[in-house]
């Protein structure tokens, strides 16, 4: 695995990445196991932000034809708490702000820009449109990248579970997954 300077993401959708699982060495499945966990996380936090982004934006949209009477902040929990998803089966979903890479010019970060807030009264219906469309084009790419991070851990998770039901790990083992 070549991989220190490549992006986590990268190497795991990277083709290939899964070649060779059944003779990988158990304790560098479970690194990778981690790996794709901790992205799938991190992917899954980015996903939350952009819905509550696309919450907020279709509320001030719909504010400003009339459809909504309410200010922004008078709807601000209900608007923030429709968007409670829960993880897909077998899976627990995390509830806390992952460890998210230092690096903070990808485009999802430009898409996440912390003044939003604050520059949304600012900004045209048109403008706010356009945000929209960003922001639901860039929630269909992180959504697909999940979706693969997801099968690569499960793929991952499979072979591992395959060494124990084959008598290939020790079950003692266990106790540190």
């Amino acid at each position: 695995m070549n991989g220190e300077h490549r992006r986590r993401i990268d190497q795991i959708l990277e083709e290939g990445f899964l070649t060779g699982l059944e003779n990988t060495d158990l304790d560098e499945l479970r690194d990778l196991r981690r790996m794709t966990d901790e992205v799938e996380t991190e992917l899954s936090y980015y996903r939350r932000l952009l819905h509550g982004r696309m919450d907020l934006l279709s509320f001030e949209l719909r504010r400003r034809t009339g459809e909504e009477t309410r200010s922004l902040i008078e709807a601000l929990p209900e608007i923030l708490g429709s968007g409670e998803r829960t993880g897909p089966l077998g899976r627990v979903p995390a509830i806390f702000s992952p460890d998210l890479p230092e690096e903070r010019h990808r485009p999802v970060d430009k898409v996440l820009g912390d003044d939003f807030l604050t520059r949304m009264p600012e900004l045209s219906e048109d403008e706010l449109t356009e945000m929209q469309e960003l922001l639901a084009e860039t929630e269909e790419r992180i959504s697909d990248q999940r979706r693969e991070v997801q099968r690569v851990f499960d793929d991952i998770q499979g072979e591992i579970t395959r060494r124990y039901k084959d008598g290939v790990a020790d079950s003692v083992d266990l106790l540190s997954d």
